[in-house]
């Protein structure tokens, strides 16, 4: 018994999808042109507002420094949040009720809270309680480990209830105690499993790094946008510019991480291939 989940549409259906798309095409070059002629008449394509982006000091006073500190954040949020999501995607499955609970409440939390929030409150609310000063660095990283680790958590934790129950019972007859099962055959295949749900959320992490513009870090946003344009007076070029480089960013992120999955799904392959060659002498034997 079969059951149909798709339809191909008939000849009516694809004509009403072609007539749809060229209208909706048709619609987006309008608004483009709309846009354009607007950004013109207020002179945002004079020659002048863009010539900045030909000299070197402008990249390397303002874009290229803005581009380090956002990377820097970036990289160590996410390191941070991956670690956070795995430590806490684990505790939320413990047998242990005392465990399971706080780290439920603590992810829960975290992934209400607005991200803008949580860097406002520990750069300037911390303080009071650490009585010592955060710099705006750890602000805005602490506050990206936190919301990304939490929902990244939740992604872990979907992860590993998605593996087959066979494979841990299979472990535990074994004799492998629960932190081997989760170490070795759980966490493992959860992050294959779930790996563009992953490199999604760290997307949007770098993305967010922008938010650090609220306490003052010079990232790229501040650095690119507000520097530059406050000394050539061309937020528009500034804004497409700088938009432009996070484009070109996340592209590449997005494309590498489409590069690991192919490489760890051809690692799969090969691991079962290798098994069963190695499975059919010990069952002639």
């Amino acid at each position: 018994m079969t059951s149909i989940l798709y339809d191909h549409p008939g000849p009516k259906a694809r004509r009403r999808n072609v007539i749809l798309s060229v209208v909706f095409g048709v619609a987006l070059v309008g608004l483009i042109y709309y846009i354009y002629r607007r950004f013109d008449a207020t002179g945002q394509w004079a020659a002048e507002k863009w010539q900045p982006y030909t000299e070197s000091s402008t990249w390397v006073n303002f874009i290229l420094p803005g581009l380090w500190a956002t990377l820097t954040a970036a990289a160590t949020a996410m390191v941070l949040a991956l670690a956070f999501g795995i430590v806490f995607a684990v505790a939320r499955l413990s047998d242990r009720k005392w465990i399971r609970v706080p780290a439920g409440a603590l992810v829960e939390f975290f992934r209400a809270v607005p991200l803008l929030l949580m860097i406002f409150f520990v750069f300037y609310g911390l303080p009071y309680v650490t009585s010592g000063r955060i710099t705006s660095f750890w602000a805005l990283v602490i506050g990206l480990t936190l919301y990304n680790g939490s929902v990244l958590a939740e992604a872990f934790r979907a992860g590993i209830r998605a593996v087959p129950k066979g494979q841990s019972e299979a472990a535990y007859a074994m004799g492998l105690r629960k932190a081997q099962v989760m170490q070795l055959i759980l966490i493992p295949q959860a992050a294959r499993a779930m790996l563009p749900v992953i490199v999604s959320q760290l997307v949007v992490l770098l993305k967010d790094t922008a938010l650090g513009y609220i306490i003052a870090y010079p990232e790229l946003l501040q650095k690119g946008v507000n520097e530059v344009a406050g000394n050539f007076a061309n937020v528009v070029a500034a804004a497409i510019v700088v938009a432009l480089v996070f484009i070109v960013i996340n592209a590449s992120l997005t494309y590498l991480a489409g590069r690991l999955e192919r490489w760890t799904a051809q690692r799969g392959v090969r691991a079962s291939r290798q098994a069963a060659a190695a499975s059919v002498p010990a069952a002639q034997g």
